[in-house]
């Protein structure tokens, strides 16, 4: 009576999502449908949370009905309450049903009052109060009906929500969408099995032993050996029920996920993040996590699966009594050894069992031949294979992969295979699958086995494609033989699968570890290593050795045996002792913490495509000139000893090159600045480098990185143009100029000057930089011109520049000047505003129109506590009498500013809102002051209305962000002194 399938037969039983959509918005349509709901709409679906809302019923049908179904149907429901709310009967009926499912499906109900009092909607006072009186006059004759709308309403206005009354509507609406989007997360379904064979029958006995609802505390065991669907029978379970409790959580891997440093200490942090729903605590160490679990948990009803539990210990920590929990708890432990269940005095065991032989002949038909039942000539075949695999699910799955689409005689012969291998060794019978493989597939096969199980993909596809494997296909015809699978972007293979792939290697050479294929076992490293073992036929080398293992003293003849080897990954392990030989073949060496100083003089391997020995003592790479053809990635990341970088020439195909932190280093080889493969260049945090190339081309170069090199005085010479670079930072350094040619750079998009303490000027070259959007010029304190910029500058920042004097030319232009209001020389306080407003004539078009504002404000000396101020501009439609806030900011500074701003008066939004007919406007400037303890002096307060002559040469200013959120078309916020306050005015108004 057991389970599963990863790929079984269909049914109507639901084992996984169970709601159609994730949100349900009621609202009134006339209130809020064409502005805020229709916003928070757009924003939830951007998310990717399916949404329903009522404007999408196709005609023809019943209408209500439809409503009906749909709140019914989704996982969480959206009341938005706004002044008319109360009006709709629509409305009212719609919020009656929302409540009843919240009590009936434990759906979740979370109210918006959108510009209402909670407390009107609450005791129906106000609008409420009006419409519920007059309802009561319409349904005089079934006032039992308004006694229900009023009861439905003050319940659901206790219920947790965001009110909103004013403000900033787009970051009210982001955080709803981040609180949905983290429900939404907590409450998705786990992925189970896309056909479930037998599995309704098995989570049935689960729930009555689990007896949901009941009092106390209970736990139950699901037991069974490996390949028989017992994770995919918790999954299931938790699907079903997890909705019923105050929090949940799925641990999977449990037995892996505990055999790494401080894995226990992960588990514990992932259980109360999980069931907290983001809320999870930082544990310092097992036993501060046990407390945590007890403390927080206590009085939660809760839903806790353990999976694949294989020690006591592993339960003592996670779940040890059911004193860790609130009443009416439940935790599931799937495990192999009934043993520990039996100690850890479990309430129930679920013993799962072998599929009979209808169900086991059910799941290997779908997997050989895509249907629930063999096709005529296959039916005696068929039940062969099945009798073969003794009811293992998981076997069943892996022979149906591999028999199907084959013909019937090689049925036949695969069959007689069969005959000849003991069904009571799950191995040997798993192993038929794996001797159907072409010779490359069976070398991707162990070494996912032995390896790389829970790897990502991209990082398994490229070690095995520089081994000369063929990965990608390799990997799909594993999938497709079902003997792994892909979750996400990790390789995943059952643990029997495993355990036979690692039983091959092992049987290479079952007494002398040094003669297999491939080394990972703890024991065998260390002997093979410390015993100068290793022969020839070693490839692979995983290093993940744990105490008393993890130290490895190496010798001069450690390596000296190992001619084939082509990948060596250390992943912790301790090494000392010196060695003069690294075998020519390797393709990848990862070595973390080498204790080499320099690289051996005779390693010259041609095929190396990664040399990773970051945190090495490693003092010099090698002497004279190396060619390391195929060569991609290098990485000596904090190699704190590391002096000089060599001449690269004879490593043309050099893509990443990362020396961050390597705080000796002082030389870098000219060679470097003329790699045409390289694409990521990074010296962060090399805090003594002197020589850098002073010339360069490299014209496949993305990224640069020398921020914080503090001694770097030069930035090279750029010969020809440079068209991938995207980013560059300089921050830091202790460049005086940059050269004219950075205007080759032309593909540059990020450019980081910050703290260039030394920087007086920017080339006027800066302007080829067409493609630039993010430029950072904080704390550049000799730096006294910002010369004319390229178009399309999003994001320019220049605080803190003490001899700043001004722009050569502002990069606002091509605009022509309307109207204008200024205010200036007044003395504000905490809570002022400085208010000004004046006419759009009914002549000027929105959608080209903008305010220009400029504000110059003094501190009051000795002022220690931060300013925070911002502007609210708002226009008023005369016609419609509606006032409407378009766009809004605010600062935090301790010291004197300029400041300038663009702000567009008109998006395709807030056009819709106001019209398009040509009218006179009201324009609303407000510049505010927050916090503080002492006066500012705003020295100069200035607003232009302006239009943009033309729009290709003002498109670069756009912020980043959702459509309705875009706030400016350029925005800069710089320290200035009281002196150069004139000056700095006077360069925005001749821009």
């Amino acid at each position: 009576m057991a389970c599963l399938a990863n790929q079984a037969a269909s049914s109507s039983f639901s084992i996984s999502n169970p709601y159609t959509y994730d949100v349900f918005l009621s609202f009134r349509g006339e209130d809020t449908r064409d502005n805020f709901t229709g916003h928070l709409n757009s924003a939830l679906c951007q998310k990717g949370i399916s949404t329903y809302i009522d404007d999408g019923i196709r005609r023809g049908e019943n209408i209500s009905a439809s409503l009906l179904r749909a709140i019914e149907d989704s996982r969480i429901s959206i009341v938005v309450f706004s002044e008319n709310y109360a009006e709709s009967e629509w409305c009212l009926d719609e919020l009656e049903k929302i409540l009843g499912c919240k009590k009936s499906k434990q759906q979740m109900v979370r109210p918006i009052f959108y510009k209402v009092d909670p407390s009107d909607v609450r005791n129906q006072r106000g609008s409420y109060g009006e419409a519920l009186a007059q309802h009561e006059r319409k349904f005089k004759d079934d006032i039992e009906k308004v006694y229900r709308w009023r009861e439905a309403l003050s319940e659901a206005a206790n219920l947790s929500g965001w009110p909103f009354l004013d403000g900033h509507e787009s970051q009210f609406i982001h955080m709803i969408v981040d609180e949905i989007s983290g429900e939404v997360l907590h409450q998705t379904c786990l992925d189970v099995a896309t056909y479930p064979v037998g599995l309704e029958s098995c989570i049935q006995e689960v729930e009555k032993f689990l007896d949901v609802g009941g009092e106390g505390v209970r736990m139950v065991g699901i037991w069974g050996t490996g390949g028989m669907g017992k994770t995919t029978i918790a999954k299931a379970v938790y699907n079903s029920i997890a909705s019923k409790f105050d929090g949940s959580c799925f641990l999977a891997n449990v037995r892996e996920n505990s055999m790494t440093c401080g894995g226990v200490v992960q588990l514990q942090e992932t259980l109360l993040a999980e069931i907290l729903r983001g809320k999870g605590l930082k544990v310092s160490s097992v036993d501060r996590g046990v407390e945590l679990i007890k403390k927080r948990l206590g009085n939660k009803k809760v839903l806790l699966i353990l999976d694949d539990v294989d020690q006591l210990e592993q339960l003592n920590k996670l779940a040890r009594g059911s004193d860790w929990f609130g009443s009416g708890s439940r935790i599931i432990i799937t495990t192999r050894d009934k043993h520990l269940l039996t100690a850890h005095q479990v309430h129930f065991v679920y013993e799962v069992k072998v599929l009979d032989d209808q169900k086991a002949l059910k799941l290997f038909s779908w997997n050989a031949f895509k249907t629930s039942q063999p096709p005529n000539g296959y039916e005696k075949l068929a039940r062969h294979a099945v009798h073969y695999a003794q009811g293992l699910p998981l076997a069943l799955i892996v022979l149906g992969s591999h028999l199907c689409g084959r013909s019937a005689d090689q049925w036949l012969g695969t069959i007689d295979s069969y005959k000849r291998a003991s069904n009571k060794q799950i191995h040997e019978v798993l192993k038929i699958s794996y001797s159907g493989l072409e010779d490359l597939v069976k070398e991707v096969f162990l070494d996912i086995a032995c390896f790389f199980k829970g790897y990502d993909v991209a990082y398994v596809t490229e070690i095995l494609q520089c081994c000369d494997l063929n990965p990608t296909i390799g990997i799909q015809l594993l999938v497709e033989k079902a003997l792994i699978t892909i979750d996400g972007t990790r390789i995943l293979m059952h643990d029997l699968l495993e355990e036979m792939g690692k039983e091959i290697v092992r049987q290479e050479s079952p007494n002398e570890p040094g003669k297999r294929s491939r080394l990972w076992f703890p024991e065998d490293v260390y002997s093979v290593l410390t015993e100068n073992t290793g022969t020839n036929t070693i490839k692979g080398i995983m290093v993940k050795v744990p105490k008393p293992y993890n130290h490895i003293c190496l010798n001069a003849k450690s390596f000296s045996k190992m001619k084939n080897l082509k990948f060596f990954v250390n992943c912790g392990a301790l090494f000392s002792g010196d060695f003069d030989y690294l075998c020519n073949e390797l393709r990848w060496l990862q070595w973390p913490k080498c204790s080499l100083r320099s690289l051996p003089s005779n390693f010259h391997p041609k095929k190396l495509y990664k040399l990773d020995t970051r945190r090495s003592c490693i003092t010099r790479l090698w002497e004279g000139f190396k060619a390391f053809p195929n060569l991609k990635h290098m990485n000596f990341q904090r190699c704190e000893f590391l002096e000089k970088i060599p001449d690269l020439t004879g490593i043309p195909n050099l893509v990443a090159l990362n020396l961050e932190y390597c705080t000796s280093l002082v030389e870098v080889h000219p060679s470097v600045g003329f790699l045409d493969k390289l694409v990521v260049l990074r010296l962060r945090g090399c805090s003594n480098l002197v020589i850098f190339p002073r010339r360069m081309r490299l014209k496949s170069l993305e990224v640069i990185d020398l921020g914080n090199c503090f001694r770097l005085e030069h930035f090279p010479v750029i010969v020809g143009m440079m068209e991938t670079i995207r980013y560059m930072n300089l921050e830091g350094t202790a460049i005086k100029e940059l050269h004219s040619s950075i205007g080759h750079l032309i593909g540059v998009e990020e450019l980081y000057l910050s703290n260039c303490e030394y920087l007086t000027t920017l080339p006027s070259s800066i302007y080829e930089l067409q493609n630039l959007k993010v430029l950072e010029l904080r704390c550049c304190k000799k730096l006294q011109e910002i010369p004319e910029l390229p178009p399309h500058i999003r994001w320019l920042i220049a605080n803190d520049g003490e001899s700043f004097e001004g722009f050569s030319k502002f990069p606002i232009y091509k605009i022509q000047t309307l109207n204008q209001a200024s205010y200036g020389e007044d003395c504000a306080y905490p809570g002022n505003i400085c208010e000004y407003s004046f006419e759009i004539p009914a002549t000027v078009q929105l959608q080209k129109g903008g305010l220009a504002l400029c504000a110059v404000f003094e501190l009051t000396p000795h002022e220690s506590i931060a300013w925070r101020f911002g502007v609210t501009v708002s226009v008023r439609n005369a016609c419609a009498n509606r006032n409407y806030e378009f766009s809004s900011c605010s600062r935090e500074t301790t010291s004197t500013h300029l400041w300038i701003k663009h702000i567009p008066l008109c998006t395709g939004i807030e056009a819709r809102i106001l019209g398009t007919q040509a009218r006179p406007h009201t324009c609303r400037v407000q510049l505010y002051f927050k916090r503080g303890t002492q006066p500012v002096w705003l020295r100069i307060c200035n607003a232009r209305l302006v239009i943009v002559c033309g729009q290709d040469d003002f498109d670069y200013g756009m912020a980043v962000g959702d459509n309705y959120q875009q706030e400016q078309k350029t925005s800069l916020f710089m320290k200035i002194d009281s002196r150069t306050s004139s000056r700095s005015h006077s360069s925005h108004e001749t821009g």
